[in-house]
């Protein structure tokens, strides 16, 4: 068995053998002794690496942090650091999260949905005013690209930690923003950024810029409002979805049209300015990795380009800075045409080698979420540079001083589904635990940026993300082989995630030699997402835990109807003893990710023995057959497992919980996700929502085609459109517009057509 290996199981509640119920189990892959990163040389080199912080405190009396999970957590983090005193804001259900409990002070300002506690501007403002702070910072997300957010604290004296009101919507209005960027020499991409919105002249546009072209939210971001109109007969669906989504996100539905690249690689340069009229770039980020317009995997430095590149993005992004007045931290968004050249250079920069192009996407006027990296190999706390630029400071550094040191990779960890289309998921987080070694918001070879904490619910009102890997080293085969080992490490269970997705990323020749664009997922989705098969001694283990898990919820039962006298009789004893006699114990489970079913056999023979037999392991026999797995010294403690399957060592923790109709079991430390036999109905005209969430979206209609849209449900602040799963009529509608659903929830039943038919 390799290394490192993982599963998860699903298993019916119907059906009984052996006295024990079905339950479905998660599991994760075994390795033997998985030991802690080695670190000691890297923590020597970054030790060097890092530039030194100013020990002087800012001007600023108290600053609120407007935001919430680990970004506010992470400002929180510097501010302690410089000896600033903070408050923090929080929504009804976030009362017990890690950003409240890191505050100074903490104040409630509203319900669980962002519309009514986190995009509120003048209860924000009321916290502040009440707690005297002198300084907000907004974060990312929510209001910290508001322009209006940002006049009103500068109107009641209070410093906006982060750009000018002005700056924010020159570059949150994207058509306005091209314009500027025209103006100031940057390239843009070709397309259509005009006033006139009718669905007639942008349609008119569209066939102007030509396609495959894209339409985005003028005030866009993230990938929300952004659609992909592959050619004409789509643009009306795409130009209706993206308008719905900008309305949702951001209260203005205009949009801008925009030629699309067919193998860009998305990079982007981190820049900052004061109000002294100082200005540099921090060098630039790929973030091509990306899924449904979302980046997974950001790195520092862009892999693959030339100095005169970097010196040429770098210098077209402070052009764009400086055309808006900007100040603070800000984001420079380019696309590389990978297509217009070779070698990595830049079609603006000059150099005798063949060029590449980039263009001006957009610039994020805000702090990023993949901030940590620049600070991994620049040595920058990119925070305590807002705190003091926002106090008044100068840049404590010039654009000579800096240098790239190293190279840094993050990943995000999100609850969703990859294999179902990256869906994202909800649920608790019933066991959250980082590799050894790693530091919390701060510079170190193994960083983990998270507001998540064990036992938390991840819901559908917040963003799905749990937190950021971000692994440093002096090069980038370094601080890849880092990142892999940290993914391995980690354990987090309770929900789907994406880790076992990450840790294939990692794993891929075309990534490893940095060989990317923005298709990269969707060129390697069978390697990426495909069926992975399981380790025979994975699968007996899963079955022992199962069994060892049921045993005892079927004792605790027992304990509980006797009414705690502590009386066993010798029938309430479960370990599977028989007077003269063996036992076995069947377990029934699928696997999803190997696409594979297996039924397995706990044999226990007179003479103490015990084997695992069954399909993936070995045939069943009779009692002492020799098929199967021998399995020796079998120890199940709260949340560990160790046992000797096959001749080997096999150790791994454990935990058990509930999903929908399942009961999940995860071994860690590497994770698969098993499911339940005959869980849901998969009945060819039902049609259910894969996430919980808000229909906004409902089709008018009785007869539908295959594949038509249905209902569209937004969840995680995305809309995600369900279609029909074949042409027919539809028969029940269960859906209406703003209702609040579940995942699993019924929408609609179509009957097939030619079931239409015959009953007719």
């Amino acid at each position: 068995m390799p290394a490192a290996m993982a599963l998860a199981l699903r298993r019916s509640h119907r059906g009984r053998r052996c006295g024990l119920h079905g339950l479905a189990l998660g599991l994760a892959a075994l390795q033997q002794q998985p030991g802690p990163p080695a670190v000691t040389s890297l923590q020597r080199w970054l030790s060097c690496s890092s530039v030194a912080a100013s020990s002087a405190r800012p001007a600023i009396d108290k600053l609120l942090v407007a935001n919430r999970g680990e970004i506010a957590c992470r400002v929180f983090t510097t501010a302690k650091r410089l000896g600033i005193p903070t408050v923090a804001v929080f929504s009804e259900a976030d009362r017990l999260s890690r950003h409240v409990a890191m505050a100074d002070e903490a104040y409630c300002i509203g319900p669980a949905a962002a519309r009514d506690s986190y995009l509120r501007t003048d209860r924000i403002l009321e916290v502040a005013s009440m707690t005297g702070a002198t300084a907000v910072h907004p974060g990312y997300g929510f209001l910290s690209e508001n322009s209006g957010f940002a006049g009103a604290c500068e109107e009641r004296g209070i410093a906006f930690v982060g750009p000018p009101p002005a700056a924010i919507l020159a570059m949150g209005d994207k058509s306005e923003a091209k314009a500027a960027m025209l103006a100031a020499g940057v390239p843009v991409v070709p397309g259509y950024h005009g006033e006139e919105q009718g669905e007639e002249r942008l349609q008119q546009e569209a066939a102007r810029v030509g396609y495959p072209l894209l339409v985005k939210a003028v005030m866009g971001g993230g990938g929300k409002g952004m659609k992909l109109a592959e050619k004409p007969e789509q643009f009306l669906n795409a130009l209706h979805s993206a308008r719905r989504e900008a309305l949702a996100g951001f209260g203005d539905d205009r949009v801008l049209l925009e030629r699309f690249i067919t193998r860009p690689r998305h990079i982007e340069v981190q820049v900052f300015a004061d109000s002294h009229g100082e200005a540099v770039y921090l060098f630039e980020r790929d973030c091509s990795v990306q899924r449904r317009h979302q980046k997974v995997i950001e790195e520092a430095p862009a892999p693959g380009i030339s100095q005169a590149f970097r010196q040429a993005i770098g210098e077209s992004a402070v052009a764009a800075a400086r055309a808006v007045g900007y100040r603070s931290a800000g984001t420079v968004e380019f696309i590389v045409d990978v297509d217009s050249g070779g070698g990595g250079g830049s079609g603006h920069g000059g150099g005798q080698q063949q060029q590449q192009d980039y263009f001006f996407m957009e610039m994020n006027t805000r702090l990023q979420v993949e901030h940590p990296v620049t600070e991994a190999i620049s040595g920058v706390d990119l925070v305590e540079w807002q705190l003091r630029v926002a106090a008044g400071e100068r840049l404590p550094l010039r654009q000579q001083d800096l240098a790239i040191k190293g190279h840094a990779f993050e990943a995000r960890l999100y609850a969703e589904k990859p294999e179902n289309n990256f869906l994202p998921a909800g649920g608790r987080v019933l066991r959250w635990q980082v590799p050894p070694g790693a530091v919390f918001f701060t510079d170190g070879p193994l960083r983990v940026d998270s507001g998540v904490q064990q036992g938390d619910l991840v819901g559908v009102n917040y963003d799905p993300m749990i937190a950021k890997l971000i692994c440093t080293g002096p090069d980038r085969a370094a601080a890849l082989s880092s990142l892999h080992s940290a993914l391995q490490q980690l354990q987090v269970s309770g929900l789907p995630t994406n880790t076992e997705f990450l840790k294939r990323i990692t794993q891929n020749e075309e990534f490893k030699q940095g060989a990317v664009d923005t298709s990269f997922i969707s060129r390697h989705e069978r390697e990426l997402l495909g069926a992975e098969p399981v380790g025979q001694s994975v699968l007996a283990l899963a079955a022992l835990v199962f069994q060892q898990a049921a045993v005892r919820q079927a004792a605790a039962a027992a304990a509980a109807a006797a009414g705690g006298t502590g009386l066993r009789a010798p029938w309430s004893v479960f370990n599977g003893f028989r007077v003269n006699h063996g036992t076995s114990c069947e377990v029934a489970f699928s696997h999803p990710r190997s696409e594979a079913q297996h039924q397995l056999c706990i044999e226990q023979a007179r003479n103490g023995t015990t084997r695992v037999v069954g399909s993936g392991v070995g045939s069943a026999g009779s009692q002492g057959s020799a098929g199967g797995l021998a399995v020796h010294g079998v120890e199940v403690g709260e949340d560990s497992v160790c046992a000797e399957i096959g001749g080997q060592r096999l150790a791994a923790n454990w935990c058990m919980h509930s999903h929908g109709e399942d009961e999940v079991l995860d071994l860690r430390p590497v994770i698969r996700k098993w499911l339940r036999t005959g869980a849901a109905s998969q009945l060819a005209g039902t049609v259910t929502t894969p996430m919980p969430g808000r229909i906004v979206f409902v089709s008018k209609g009785d007869e539908v085609e295959e594949g038509e849209a249905l209902v569209v449900v937004e969840a995680m602040k995305m809309e995600h459109t369900v279609r029909a799963p074949c042409a027919g009529t539809v028969q029940e509608l269960h859906s209406f517009a703003d209702a609040q659903i579940q995942e699993g929830h019924v929408l609609a039943v179509v009957v097939p057509a030619q079931a239409a038919a015959a009953t007719a």
